[in-house]
């Protein structure tokens, strides 16, 4: 069945909890993912969470609403459950930055450096990794390998520049950024705080220099969420994909909440176009046709899982934190 097959008077929501249960099936969106997703999603979060939830669980299948670097974790820690995503071009501008190829002889010229990649890239860079990092567990582990050991840092420069003035390493930095951060406007943001001057700046870290600097809060996903939800203020700018704000609102709808602005103060650029390619008829069809599936080999999949394994080995309490990308 294609999207062209759909009878456009079908009730996509029932259709979905039907296929749902039919399938034993269970539905994981990200944060970044339109509310109507969200709101329809077992389980909504960061991608390594969602992939620990979807492993507890019983299901025979994982529709993953994110993009395609999440749905390969679900399937590196759920090998036995069929793994779908509604679009197999969702992909990721850190995942494209950083391909495997290139990844290997960047590790290959520096041999003598540990190699720390975010979770942000592809499962053949996992397998060529040292260790898998989240945005919460990072510093965590940056801090306790020993002082002499030098470092690479995978695939998002502005994430590793923070890093390194937060745990004074110096790192060799690979030169990746997310397209939805990178485009924020320190200017515009400082204007649009002007107009609402109560109102505490929330960032996250792969977002430049220059933002972090006029943030109040920075840290990944569900760490802005605890933030915004505890902190006095009733007005908040976030300064991550907007669609986050959607469980922002649920969580507090007492509480007023901005989208970060870009460059010209009126742009869209906190959309991930990425995440905006799966919908409710996507997901229907990827219940339906159980595809497009994510398929690896057991040796990819094997060297994949030993380095997010060590994260969970180096930083235990901080890797458990609900966080990724």
């Amino acid at each position: 069945m294609t999207l062209h097959d759909i009878d456009p008077h079908l009730d996509l929501e029932a259709e979905i909890n039907r296929l749902r249960r039919d399938k034993n099936a269970i539905i994981l969106a990200h944060y970044y993912q339109e509310g109507e997703i969200q709101d329809l999603a077992d389980f909504v979060g960061d991608s390594l969470d969602l992939s620990r939830k979807a492993a507890a669980t019983d299901a025979d299948m994982i529709v993953f609403c994110g993009v395609r670097f999440m749905a390969e974790v679900a399937k590196i820690l759920s090998p036995e459950k069929t793994v779908v995503i509604p679009d197999a071009d969702a992909g990721c501008s850190l995942e494209d930055s950083c391909q495997a190829d290139a990844f290997k002889i960047w590790r290959e010229a520096h041999p003598d450096h540990i190699s720390l990649t975010y979770i942000n890239c592809s499962a053949e860079v996992k397998a060529l990794s040292d260790v898998i990092v989240t945005s919460s567990s990072a510093e965590y582990i940056i801090n306790n390998l020993p002082k002499d050991q030098p470092i690479l840092f995978a695939p998002d420069r502005h994430l590793g520049a923070y890093l390194q003035r937060k745990t004074g390493r110096d790192m060799v930095l690979w030169p990746g950024t997310c397209i939805v951060h990178e485009q924020f406007s320190a200017r515009e943001i400082t204007r649009l705080k002007s107009q609402h001057p109560g109102a505490l700046v929330a960032a996250h870290p792969e977002c430049p220099e220059s933002i972090i600097e006029v943030s109040d809060h920075v840290g990944s996903t569900s760490q802005i969420l605890s933030f915004v939800h505890s902190a006095p203020s009733n007005e908040f700018i976030v300064a991550t994909e907007q669609h986050i704000i959607h469980q922002m609102q649920k969580d507090s709808p007492d509480k007023t909440f901005y989208a970060a602005p870009g460059s010209d103060g009126g742009c869209s650029c906190s959309s991930c176009p990425y995440m905006g390619l799966n919908t409710l008829e996507k997901m229907y069809l990827a219940l339906h046709n159980e595809a497009p599936a994510i398929v690896m080999s057991e040796d990819l999949r094997l060297r994949a899982l030993k380095p997010l394994e060590r994260m969970l080995e180096l930083a235990p309490t901080a890797a458990k934190s609900q966080d990724a990308a």
